[in-house]
Protein backbone atom coordinates (compact mmCIF):
# COMPACT_ATOMS: atom_id res chain seq x y z
CA UNK A 1 0.00 0.00 0.00
CA UNK A 2 1.31 3.59 -0.80
CA UNK A 3 1.75 6.01 1.69
CA UNK A 4 0.71 8.81 1.98
CA UNK A 5 4.14 10.53 2.44
CA UNK A 6 4.86 8.84 -0.75
CA UNK A 7 2.34 10.11 -3.00
CA UNK A 8 3.50 13.73 -1.56
CA UNK A 9 6.60 13.09 -2.57
CA UNK A 10 5.31 11.82 -6.48
CA UNK A 11 3.34 15.10 -6.31
CA UNK A 12 6.36 17.11 -5.82
CA UNK A 13 8.32 16.02 -8.22
CA UNK A 14 5.96 15.85 -10.85
CA UNK A 15 4.77 19.68 -10.08
CA UNK A 16 8.87 20.79 -9.89
CA UNK A 17 9.25 18.55 -13.46
CA UNK A 18 6.15 20.53 -15.04
CA UNK A 19 7.84 23.75 -14.29
CA UNK A 20 11.37 22.64 -15.72
CA UNK A 21 9.68 22.00 -19.19
CA UNK A 22 7.67 25.27 -19.34
CA UNK A 23 10.77 27.15 -18.41
CA UNK A 24 12.45 25.37 -20.93
CA UNK A 25 9.65 25.85 -23.97
CA UNK A 26 9.62 29.50 -22.70
CA UNK A 27 13.17 30.10 -23.15
CA UNK A 28 13.12 28.60 -26.58
CA UNK A 29 10.61 30.65 -27.64
CA UNK A 30 12.36 33.67 -26.85
CA UNK A 31 15.50 32.36 -28.43
CA UNK A 32 13.77 31.54 -31.73
CA UNK A 33 12.01 35.02 -31.50
CA UNK A 34 15.58 36.98 -31.03
CA UNK A 35 17.26 34.88 -33.70
CA UNK A 36 14.44 36.02 -35.68
CA UNK A 37 14.82 39.70 -34.96
CA UNK A 38 18.74 39.47 -35.98
CA UNK A 39 18.25 37.24 -38.95
CA UNK A 40 15.97 40.48 -40.54
CA UNK A 41 16.98 43.74 -38.71
CA UNK A 42 18.40 46.53 -41.08
CA UNK A 43 20.16 49.10 -40.25
CA UNK A 44 18.09 52.38 -41.26
CA UNK A 45 19.17 54.01 -44.37
CA UNK A 46 21.92 56.97 -43.41
CA UNK A 47 22.33 59.34 -46.01
CA UNK A 48 26.12 60.67 -46.43
CA UNK A 49 26.61 64.78 -47.03
CA UNK A 50 27.67 63.52 -50.60
CA UNK A 51 24.83 62.09 -51.71
CA UNK A 52 26.08 58.48 -51.42
CA UNK A 53 23.42 56.28 -49.36
CA UNK A 54 24.56 53.65 -47.33
CA UNK A 55 22.66 50.47 -45.80
CA UNK A 56 23.74 47.55 -43.49
CA UNK A 57 22.33 43.68 -42.75
CA UNK A 58 23.62 41.67 -41.03
CA UNK A 59 22.27 37.85 -40.74
CA UNK A 60 22.96 37.57 -36.93
CA UNK A 61 23.13 40.19 -33.76
CA UNK A 62 27.15 39.19 -33.90
CA UNK A 63 27.87 40.51 -37.18
CA UNK A 64 26.40 43.89 -36.95
CA UNK A 65 28.16 47.09 -37.52
CA UNK A 66 27.88 50.76 -37.11
CA UNK A 67 27.71 52.62 -40.61
CA UNK A 68 30.95 54.84 -41.24
CA UNK A 69 30.25 57.54 -43.46
CA UNK A 70 32.30 58.00 -46.68
CA UNK A 71 34.06 60.83 -47.98
CA UNK A 72 34.88 62.09 -51.04
CA UNK A 73 38.91 62.18 -51.55
CA UNK A 74 40.45 65.81 -51.68
CA UNK A 75 40.49 67.20 -55.42
CA UNK A 76 44.10 67.31 -57.10
CA UNK A 77 43.29 71.12 -57.53
CA UNK A 78 41.66 74.24 -55.98
CA UNK A 79 37.89 74.35 -57.16
CA UNK A 80 38.06 78.38 -57.35
CA UNK A 81 41.03 78.81 -59.09
CA UNK A 82 38.80 77.02 -62.27
CA UNK A 83 36.32 79.92 -61.73
CA UNK A 84 39.27 82.27 -63.49
CA UNK A 85 39.39 80.33 -66.72
CA UNK A 86 38.36 81.62 -69.80
CA UNK A 87 36.02 79.76 -72.18
CA UNK A 88 36.15 78.92 -75.23
CA UNK A 89 33.43 77.39 -77.95
CA UNK A 90 33.62 75.87 -81.04
CA UNK A 91 34.25 78.71 -83.16
CA UNK A 92 37.24 79.95 -80.76
CA UNK A 93 39.42 76.79 -80.56
CA UNK A 94 38.56 76.39 -84.34
CA UNK A 95 40.17 80.46 -84.83
CA UNK A 96 43.26 78.87 -83.43
CA UNK A 97 43.54 75.61 -85.30
CA UNK A 98 43.33 77.82 -88.48
CA UNK A 99 45.08 81.45 -87.37
CA UNK A 100 47.18 79.78 -84.38
CA UNK A 101 48.85 82.55 -81.64
CA UNK A 102 52.23 82.57 -81.17
CA UNK A 103 52.04 81.93 -77.19
CA UNK A 104 49.30 80.06 -76.98
CA UNK A 105 49.49 76.25 -76.49
CA UNK A 106 46.31 73.79 -77.26
CA UNK A 107 46.45 70.84 -74.61
CA UNK A 108 44.95 67.69 -75.21
CA UNK A 109 44.75 65.97 -71.64
CA UNK A 110 43.44 62.77 -72.80
CA UNK A 111 44.93 59.50 -72.83
CA UNK A 112 47.73 58.64 -75.62
CA UNK A 113 45.65 55.72 -76.78
CA UNK A 114 42.63 57.35 -77.12
CA UNK A 115 44.36 59.87 -79.04
CA UNK A 116 45.80 57.35 -81.39
CA UNK A 117 42.07 55.73 -81.40
CA UNK A 118 40.53 59.18 -82.16
CA UNK A 119 43.15 61.65 -83.63
CA UNK A 120 43.23 65.16 -81.98
CA UNK A 121 42.80 68.66 -83.02
CA UNK A 122 45.52 70.02 -85.45
CA UNK A 123 48.17 71.97 -83.24
CA UNK A 124 47.17 70.20 -79.54
CA UNK A 125 50.16 68.99 -77.37
CA UNK A 126 48.88 65.98 -75.18
CA UNK A 127 49.40 66.21 -71.52
CA UNK A 128 47.56 63.10 -69.95
CA UNK A 129 46.03 64.11 -66.52
CA UNK A 130 45.03 60.81 -65.37
CA UNK A 131 48.41 59.24 -65.69
CA UNK A 132 50.59 62.39 -65.51
CA UNK A 133 49.14 64.88 -62.87
CA UNK A 134 52.30 66.23 -62.00
CA UNK A 135 53.28 67.43 -65.41
CA UNK A 136 52.92 70.62 -64.33
CA UNK A 137 55.27 70.40 -61.22
CA UNK A 138 57.99 68.78 -62.64
CA UNK A 139 61.43 70.98 -64.42
CA UNK A 140 60.94 72.23 -67.94
CA UNK A 141 63.87 69.67 -68.42
CA UNK A 142 61.87 66.67 -66.90
CA UNK A 143 58.36 67.36 -68.74
CA UNK A 144 61.03 67.59 -72.19
CA UNK A 145 62.38 64.21 -71.43
CA UNK A 146 59.35 62.53 -70.47
CA UNK A 147 57.12 63.95 -73.24
CA UNK A 148 59.74 64.77 -75.79
CA UNK A 149 58.32 68.43 -76.52
CA UNK A 150 58.75 71.18 -74.36
CA UNK A 151 56.49 72.69 -71.55
CA UNK A 152 54.69 75.68 -72.45
CA UNK A 153 55.80 78.60 -71.05
CA UNK A 154 54.65 80.01 -67.16
CA UNK A 155 53.55 83.55 -69.63
CA UNK A 156 52.20 80.98 -72.19
CA UNK A 157 47.83 80.57 -72.52
CA UNK A 158 47.35 77.32 -72.36
CA UNK A 159 43.89 75.64 -73.93
CA UNK A 160 42.93 72.52 -72.28
CA UNK A 161 40.41 69.61 -73.95
CA UNK A 162 39.91 66.48 -73.56
CA UNK A 163 36.75 63.75 -74.25
CA UNK A 164 33.91 65.75 -72.76
CA UNK A 165 35.54 68.86 -70.31
CA UNK A 166 36.04 67.08 -67.42
CA UNK A 167 39.45 66.13 -67.11
CA UNK A 168 40.40 69.61 -68.87
CA UNK A 169 38.97 71.42 -65.88
CA UNK A 170 41.23 68.93 -63.47
CA UNK A 171 43.79 69.96 -65.60
CA UNK A 172 43.50 73.22 -66.02
CA UNK A 173 43.18 73.59 -61.96
CA UNK A 174 46.64 71.68 -61.76
CA UNK A 175 48.24 74.40 -64.02
CA UNK A 176 46.72 77.16 -62.24
CA UNK A 177 47.98 75.72 -59.05
CA UNK A 178 51.73 75.10 -60.33
CA UNK A 179 51.99 79.17 -61.30
CA UNK A 180 50.24 79.37 -64.64
CA UNK A 181 47.99 82.09 -64.79
CA UNK A 182 46.49 82.44 -68.81
CA UNK A 183 44.53 79.25 -68.32
CA UNK A 184 41.68 78.51 -70.68
CA UNK A 185 38.89 75.45 -71.45
CA UNK A 186 37.88 73.87 -74.26
CA UNK A 187 34.02 72.52 -72.30
CA UNK A 188 32.81 71.02 -75.15
CA UNK A 189 36.02 69.55 -76.11
CA UNK A 190 36.38 66.51 -78.66
CA UNK A 191 32.86 65.59 -78.58
CA UNK A 192 31.99 68.81 -79.44
CA UNK A 193 34.85 69.28 -81.87
CA UNK A 194 33.85 66.30 -83.75
CA UNK A 195 30.18 66.95 -83.80
CA UNK A 196 30.81 70.44 -85.30
CA UNK A 197 32.85 69.00 -88.06
CA UNK A 198 36.20 70.20 -87.06
CA UNK A 199 39.18 68.83 -88.48
CA UNK A 200 41.32 66.10 -87.12
CA UNK A 201 45.05 65.38 -86.65
CA UNK A 202 46.11 62.09 -86.74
Amino acid sequence: MVSIQSIACFVRASSSSSSLLRAAAAAKTTQRSLARQCSTTTTPTTRIPSGIILRSSSATCTNLRPLVAIRPSRAWYSQDATAQNKIYDFEGIKKLTTAPKPNTVLVDSREPGELQRTGRIPGAINIPVTTAPDSFHITPEEFEDRFGYPQPAKDAEVVFYCKAGVRSRAAAGLARDAGWTKVSEYPGSWLDWVENGGKVQR
